[in-house]
């Protein structure tokens, strides 16, 4: 196919030179058979895409288009032609599309391909309380994530750090918990030490709704994340009064996990919960609402009379028990807002005397036993293991390299599958797939964000798209030389180092 070179034009650097010497794509389609010859395209890709045959079909040849995310793609040297089944699939050609064009330009390489999904949930978490993060970066971000062929985007949208939606019976939500003093020395109040004073710290209603429309363009719904029943800390800063002390409460300029949860002896909490659920409801579309769940210490439980009383009626025995207790309460409420809930792996622990509700998905963040023990007991899961795809951890283990907590390597990445050995086959329909999350903690700015998701995050796209008898890391490593070249065509940084 000849040579490509990635020339720097202000200096005239030539910074890669590889031989063309298959397809390169992530991630990598189902099936692709090249032939000889090329397509000339037209300079813009909006006309290309204009250009290219859109042909609905329930079946092309042996493969079926049923999967509305299914699709086939044919590129000869007179025409290209798209055949799916609904709009996904066409959305998703395009995608292959994009990814041929922004490396072959004017000369698309001939060829056939039959894509489809392995799993239904392809998402990837951002979190914008520790680190605050821009609509336009959001929507590039979204972007990204549409030529990775994800369909998820996972909004961590509160959390001790930061409150980051209006919820009008409650405007001290982010009057008070979009705000934070700042972490540098001396302190400075009413801004972050990685923004100017007086900065807001959440996102209108106008600017979600930008998002979520923005989203719903590119097939990607956003599922939003409200805390409960810990890392509340700008919650209680709001509303001193669903807490077990009264306080005083801050909202927090440090990382970790605070002893200051809601007091689950307050009914008024429920209340609470049934207003932002109105909210949430109000302004994402999707079935799901996550509602976190984790990292939840019992210790101010013990030492309160209205946590202690909650105990003596539920007969329970255990103060961690409560929590169980709290999630069948918020549970229901999300149920009546007609939504499906969702929450972290310890959602599981202490539920032998309150079983969970079965409803209830669970996503098994703390490895991959949380979503084996789910799947056995009927729950659906969403595999987001912290060994291979919280990608807030370093790229390899180095003092020199960006990120917190460990490493994780590309390769590491590479080997995710939501759907582990010890993992009934006859379930698997229960696993509805995976996410990678980049959690911010110490990542002020989108570029940091950037260099720690890539290439991490395209070896992730490739376990969800396909079967792990399909994957082949030796194959992602040699596409992955001219994906890096469409990732700086798209002003993305990445890490350019080991892969191993």
């Amino acid at each position: 196919m000849g040579l490509v070179f990635w020339v720097d034009k202000p200096q005239n650097k030539v910074y890669y030179k590889v031989m063309k010497e298959h397809i390169s794509l992530i991630p990598y389609p189902y099936s692709l058979e090249e032939a000889s010859g090329t397509y000339k395209a037209p300079a813009s890709f909006k006309k290309l895409i204009f250009e290219a045959k859109k042909i609905k079909a329930a079946v092309f040849e042996d493969f079926s288009l049923e999967n509305p995310e299914s699709y086939a793609l044919t590129i000869t040297s007179k025409e290209i032609s798209i055949y799916s089944s609904a709009p996904q699939g066409e959305f998703y050609a395009e995608q292959t599309l994009h990814e041929l064009y922004l490396s072959y330009k004017e000369a698309l390489p001939c060829l056939k391909i039959k894509d489809k999904p392995e799993y239904k949930w392809r998402g990837f978490l951002l979190d914008t309380c520790r680190s605050f993060y821009t609509v336009e970066f959001i929507k590039k971000m979204l972007d990204v994530l549409a030529l990775h062929k994800f369909n998820t985007f996972h909004w961590h949208l509160t959390d001790d750090q930061g409150w980051r939606f209006n919820v009008p019976q409650y405007p001290n939500l982010v009057k008070i918990g979009s705000e934070r003093i700042d972490n540098t020395l001396p302190e400075e109040h009413y801004g972050y030490w990685d923004f100017c004073k007086n900065e807001k710290h959440y996102y209108t209603d106008k600017e979600i709704k930008d998002i979520v429309d923005y989203a719903s363009e590119r097939f990607i719904t956003i599922i939003p994340e409200v805390e409960f029943p810990g890392h509340v800390s700008a919650l209680l800063a709001s509303y001193p009064e669903f807490g077990c002390t009264g306080g005083p409460y801050k909202v927090e300029n440090r990382w970790g996990i605070f002893p200051d949860v809601l007091c689950l002896g307050n009914d008024k909490i429920f209340g609470f919960y049934d207003a932002v659920f109105s909210t949430l409801e109000r302004l994402f579309p999707s079935k799901y609402i996550h509602i976190g769940g984790d990292e939840c210490p019992s210790e101010r439980w013990v030492n309160c009379p209205k946590c202690q009383e909650r105990m003596r009626q539920n007969n329970l025995s255990k103060t961690s028990e409560l929590q169980s207790w709290g999630t069948t309460q918020i549970v229901k409420c999300v149920l009546k807002h007609n939504k499906i809930p969702i929450g972290w792996d310890e959602v599981l622990d202490n539920t032998e005397k309150i079983p969970l509700p079965p409803q209830l998905i669970v996503q098994s963040w703390r490895g991959e036993e949380g979503g084996e023990i789910a799947l056995k007991k009927d729950h659906k899961v969403i595999m987001s293991p912290v060994t291979h795809v919280y990608l807030n951890l370093k790229n390899k283990e180095s003092l020199e390299e960006a990120g917190r907590l460990g490493f994780i390597t590309c390769e590491k990445a590479y080997s995710f599958s939501p759907f582990t050995k010890k993992m009934n086959k006859e379930k698997k329909e229960g696993v509805l797939g995976g996410e990678c999350c980049l959690w911010t903690e110490a990542l002020p700015y989108s570029k940091n964000a950037e260099y720690l998701l890539f290439p991490r995050l395209s070896a992730v796209s490739e376990c969800l798209w396909l079967s792990q008898d399909k994957k082949d890391f030796s194959r992602f490593s040699q596409n992955l030389v001219l994906h890096k070249m469409r990732l700086h065509d798209l002003n993305f940084l990445y890490y350019d180092g080991e892969l191993k």
